[in-house]
């Protein structure tokens, strides 16, 4: 953040390139809650451990029953089950004295602010977003595991599972939910970097390339994963101070200058000089709309929803859609069974008040076979 100021305050043009999606929110809006109060409180974190991680093995039920004691507009707009924001908001708390829902609503009230959060860090920021088609991305996904794997990757993640893992490991605490063992490309390997002495080469190797499948399979997921995060972050927002964003296909690498560079250059010359930029920024259909964090149950998916618009996807979707045909079914079915049942029932009590004699019922033709 500094460096952003200092480059600013020199009449120079600052370029964020990658890092982690919240990084990136975080320098473009005032929209973190800082808990630290000084050097001390700094020292203790160090010696101590985090709070956050402590409170979220409390488990998803205690920790979402506490947070609606403390703070239940927070709680409400939460899912029960998102233990790391749910942990996080108790922090908040706990740190600060304050419900989480009202240090947010004062980042909104003030000025530049709006419904979304704070307002912007840096003054008529935009952003590029650089997309490609997934089958292209994909394949240079997998080429990028095979260049980690061709620059000792494996070594590296045996050097570092003797080092801060194994032991945890032989006492069944290892955890891939928080710090560095949560990243991408350590835990598919769990069951390799596990695996006996004893264990046949066949096997490791199995093992081994069921880890490379593995790291392949979640790191797709992941770019899927930061291509929604765009459209829902950037393109659906609704706020008065989103930046714009600008498109640039990097399908074709051989067009670089053409379809990347070029147009990038001539979008900031326009913009530091005021003028509109002949290329249009991305819009979304349906980008406007304000998101009520309303809190949504679904009986047939046994799912909770948070958020009218990710109901209205819910509805759409082929598992619900699947849920509501099966339903459907399943009442017809019974429907004509309990007919089935109704119409045996009366069958049965007709032949039945036939066949009950009485003394003044008579024999005639009708009644014979």
């Amino acid at each position: 953040m500094l460096h952003i100021e200092d480059l600013h305050q020199r009449q120079k043009l600052p370029i964020v390139v990658g890092g982690t999606n919240y990084y990136i929110e975080s320098l473009l809006w005032k929209v973190l809650v800082d808990t630290r109060q000084g050097n001390e409180d700094q020292e203790r974190r160090l010696c101590c451990p985090d709070p956050k991680m402590a409170l979220q093995k409390l488990g998803a039920p205690e920790l979402h029953r506490r947070l609606t004691e403390v703070d239940p507009d927070m709680a409400a707009i939460l899912h029960p089950h998102d233990t790391r924001k749910i942990a996080r908001s108790l922090q908040v708390f706990e740190e600060t004295g304050v419900a989480h829902s009202r240090l947010l609503e004062q980042q909104r009230q003030q000025e530049g602010g709006d419904i979304l959060g704070g307002p912007l860090r840096f003054p008529e920021p935009c952003i590029f977003w650089l997309h490609a088609d997934m089958q292209t991305l994909d394949e240079r996904l997998d080429q990028r595991v095979e260049e980690m794997l061709s620059q000792g990757l494996i070594a590296e993640l045996q050097q570092f599972h003797l080092g801060y893992n194994q032991q945890m490991v032989q006492e069944n605490c290892q955890d891939y939910q928080h710090g560095i063992f949560q990243s991408i490309g350590f835990k598919e390997f769990h069951e390799y970097l596990t695996a006996d002495r004893e264990t046949s080469q066949e096997e490791l190797n199995r093992l081994k390339m069921k880890g490379v499948e593995a790291l392949k399979m979640v790191t797709r997921r992941y770019a899927r994963k930061q291509n929604k995060w765009v459209r829902n972050r950037f393109l659906k927002r609704p706020g008065s101070n989103v930046p714009p964003v600008y498109g640039l296909d990097v399908t074709n690498l051989s067009q670089w200058e053409d379809t990347v560079l070029n147009p990038a250059l001539c979008i900031l010359e326009n913009l530091q000089k005021g003028e509109k930029p002949l290329i249009e920024p991305l819009r979304l259909e349906g980008s406007g709309q304000k998101n009520k964090r309303s809190h949504h149950t679904c009986e047939l998916c046994k799912k909770i929803i948070i958020g009218d618009l990710e109901w209205s996807a819910h509805l759409k979707s082929k598992t619900h859609q699947h849920h509501v045909r099966k339903k459907r079914r399943t009442e017809a079915t019974s429907d004509q069974q309990l007919h089935q049942h109704a119409h045996q029932s009366s069958t049965e009590v007709f032949t039945q008040a036939r066949s009950i004699p009485g003394p003044e019922r008579a024999t005639s033709e009708e009644d014979t076979p």
